[in-house]
């Protein structure tokens, strides 16, 4: 907590970060410089994704690439420090979102729909969904919330009688990567053509009772 740190001066007159227990942490500047690589990493993660170039950040950070290995590991280090404030909170909100819509067919749209236009805003997402970076403990924890809570909607969409009955689990985490692949290889489409395929997926797995 911040309220555990404080600075103190050492012997060579320079500040140095410690905590409550005075073991010692970071000197300031070096704080410093890891403040700058975390906010940098998190605009170029949010516009890039996570494969971005770390030299992009470094560049963005006024750092070397190397001070991001010594300070934070390296990419996996660097997303474990930011996938909250880069894609894991507003993952989190669409879950949470889609779980608070009582009536079954709206939570399965509100949901796909959320999820596919996070998947073309935050190219973060995708990295997310294809599990890019398996070293990262926090990414595929959130990639496992997903897939758990895909689950659940795919047999609540059975149970209520929305989703046509040969639509699997699976079948919903195949379009899900399906659609990472080609936003994170092929590029982006206008917005107005992906917004129409997203209402064509729809159509697709939802039984005809439900589009009558």
């Amino acid at each position: 907590m911040t309220d555990k740190i404080k600075l103190v001066v050492d012997p060579e007159g320079a500040s140095v970060v410690s905590d409550s227990l005075g073991a010692p942490a970071l000197r300031a500047d070096a704080r410093r410089n890891v403040d700058r690589i975390l906010h940098a990493a998190v605009q170029v993660f949010r516009e890039r994704g996570f494969s971005a170039p770390l030299e992009e950040i470094a560049a963005a950070a006024n750092v070397s690439k190397a001070t991001i290995f010594n300070r934070l590991g390296g990419r996996v280090g660097l997303i474990d420090a930011v996938i909250d404030d880069v894609v894991a909170a507003e993952l989190r909100a669409v879950i949470d979102d889609a779980q608070s819509v009582v009536e079954v067919r709206e939570r399965i749209r509100i949901y796909i729909g959320a999820l596919r236009d996070l998947q073309y805003r935050l190219p973060a997402v995708n990295d997310v969904l294809l599990q890019e970076y398996r070293d990262s403990e926090p990414l595929l924890a959130l990639c496992d919330a997903g897939t758990t809570f895909h689950d659940d909607l795919v047999a609540q969409g059975h149970s209520a009688g929305v989703l046509v009955h040969d639509f699997t689990s699976a079948d919903f985490q195949a379009l899900a990567r399906d659609n990472a692949l080609a936003l994170k290889y092929g590029g982006r489409p206008p917005r107005a053509d992906y917004d129409r395929r997203t209402a064509f997926v729809l159509g697709g797995i939802c039984s005809s009772r439900w589009l009558m």
